[in-house]
């Protein structure tokens, strides 16, 4: 059997390659700057915009499952990426506008983080989906468009988190959302322009004419949800109680299904759902990156990366710089060491790796200079640990549940593993609060040691976790190969 060239794609490969591309710079690029604007030019608190942050991404996540229902059933998923598109051009365009206005209205933020959510629901899931079905089965190529394809994903938020926060120290936020919102033209533009390259491509509905009434409803639909989402950003208690209603009746749904079972298909799901909270853990930690890491760049970290001088928020750019370097090593590795490093192990070592992420930042800190500044270097070696350890939860995540879940239930796990990510926020918010002040301290000598304590304490209950994870994986691996054990057995 010859090699397969993963750079060789067909066509629509490299348009679908192009538009994750912009989308991903436009809302990294977002990301990267969102809080540091809301404390220096809305003036809330540190501790108040992390909770906001966190509501926002509960939001963001938990509204992706809308947008692959619609893509699958309703409008089509080309024209529900092109809608998304356009509904997140504008909530980046309502954000310019909030920071351009000076302050005069607050509820221009709001209204953007919810064209945001609603644009971010309906696109998220659907390039992924029209990826999947321009290969035919058993296509020997598509592990490799999957390979570039979120390739283009730590490109896209390699480059704008370098350009965003840059744009914004020289130009101002307003310039730098614009940024982020002129990545999505490009998307919409391209995708217009070459639409002729997927038109074979597609769900069920892209291959029937437009059904009107269906598409109007979708856009007056996406509209209202966006109102919605702005309102529960101004009452975080409804948004979390929403989420805490919707997280207990989801997982309520998945034990009573999982109780139907018997055997090994029942024990595979539970070993499923306790590797769902280990990626709770994980993306608890991972949130930790536009929030409370941000601004422990901002108040105690050298402004220079190898004596190049950054803004702070920039150094949020290593994070898909180590996955871009580090996803081919750990390719080789798997390759190589195959079944006998398996997924509960992958998770383990992966908690380990978040773990020593945040202890390496409290060790570093022993090392401040007189004006409690610490070496950038130190914030690299975190970034890597996180890095890599996200590359084997998260990266892992979604072939964890395809590998565990019954098929007939593949849709509603696969929504679940989301669904860990809109919990994490919240927690994630909540969490790095614990690095604030209720009087907003900004000198670096307090804000180091409350830095140098609570990351400590982030890590040193990572590490139990992650002991903990160790200690069963041997068991939840003997699960999950226990059916193939049987089958050996059977046909011997």
């Amino acid at each position: 059997m010859s090699e397969v060239n993963i750079f060789k794609q067909p066509k629509p490969f490299y348009l679908i390659f192009s538009i994750e591309f912009w989308e991903r710079f436009g809302f990294y690029g977002m990301q990267a700057i969102l809080t540091v604007y809301m404390v220096k030019i809305l003036g809330m608190s540190e501790s108040a915009s992390f909770t906001l942050f966190g509501a926002f991404s509960a939001l963001v996540y938990g509204s992706v499952a809308i947008g692959g229902w619609v893509g699958d059933k309703i409008l089509g998923t080309k024209r529900t990426i092109t809608l998304g598109a356009i509904i997140l051009t504008a909530g980046y365009v309502l954000l310019g506008l909030s920071a351009s206005h000076d302050n005069s209205s607050p509820m221009l933020i709001y209204m953007a983080m919810g064209f945001i959510t609603m644009g971010n629901g309906l696109f998220k899931a659907n390039p992924s989906s029209l990826l999947a079905k321009v290969y035919g089965e058993n296509d020997p190529r598509l592990d490799g468009a999957f390979t570039l394809y979120y390739m283009a994903i730590n490109l896209g938020s390699f480059f704008s988190m370098l350009l965003t926060p840059w744009i914004a120290e020289k130009f101002g936020y307003d310039f730098a959302f614009s940024v982020s919102a002129i990545g999505l033209v490009i998307t919409i533009v391209n995708f217009i322009i070459s639409h002729s390259t997927v038109k074979h491509v597609g769900s069920k509905p892209d291959m029937k004419p437009v059904n009107v009434m269906h598409y109007i409803s979708v856009v007056v639909g996406a509209i209202i949800l966006s109102f919605v989402s702005a309102i529960l950003l101004q009452h975080l208690f409804y948004a979390h109680a929403i989420l805490v209603v919707v997280g207990i009746t989801i997982v309520a749904l998945y034990f009573k299904e999982a109780l139907k079972t018997t055997g090994i298909e029942r024990a595979k799901m539970l070993v499923a759902f306790l590797l769902m909270l280990q990626g709770i853990v994980f993306f608890v930690l991972y949130f930790q990156m536009p929030t409370s890491l941000n601004f422990f760049a901002i108040h105690n970290i050298s402004h220079d990366l190898f004596g190049i001088r950054v803004a702070p928020e920039q150094f949020q750019a290593l994070n898909p710089l180590w996955i871009m370097i580090a996803s081919p090593i750990l390719a080789i590795i798997y390759n190589k060491f195959g079944d006998r490093f398996s997924m509960p192990f992958k998770f383990a070592l992966g908690m380990v790796l978040c773990s020593l992420s945040f202890l390496v930042l409290t060790f570093g800190a022993h090392f401040a200079n007189s004006q409690s500044v610490i070496s950038s270097n130190w914030l690299v070696l975190s970034y890597f640990f996180q890095s890599v350890g996200e590359l084997l939860v998260s990266g892992l995540g979604l072939a964890m549940v395809a590998q565990l879940v019954p098929q007939r239930m593949m849709g509603f796990a696969m929504g679940m593993w989301f669904l860990t990510s809109a919990t994490a926020a919240v927690l994630a918010g909540w969490v790095a609060t614990l690095t604030t002040d209720s009087s907003n301290i900004v000198d670096p000598q307090q804000t180091l040691a409350i830095y140098s304590h609570v990351f400590g304490v982030i890590g040193y209950v990572t590490a139990a976790i992650a002991l903990l994870t160790l200690i069963i994986a041997p068991k939840l691996t003997r699960v999950i190969y226990a059916k193939e054990t049987t089958k050996e057995t059977v046909t011997a």
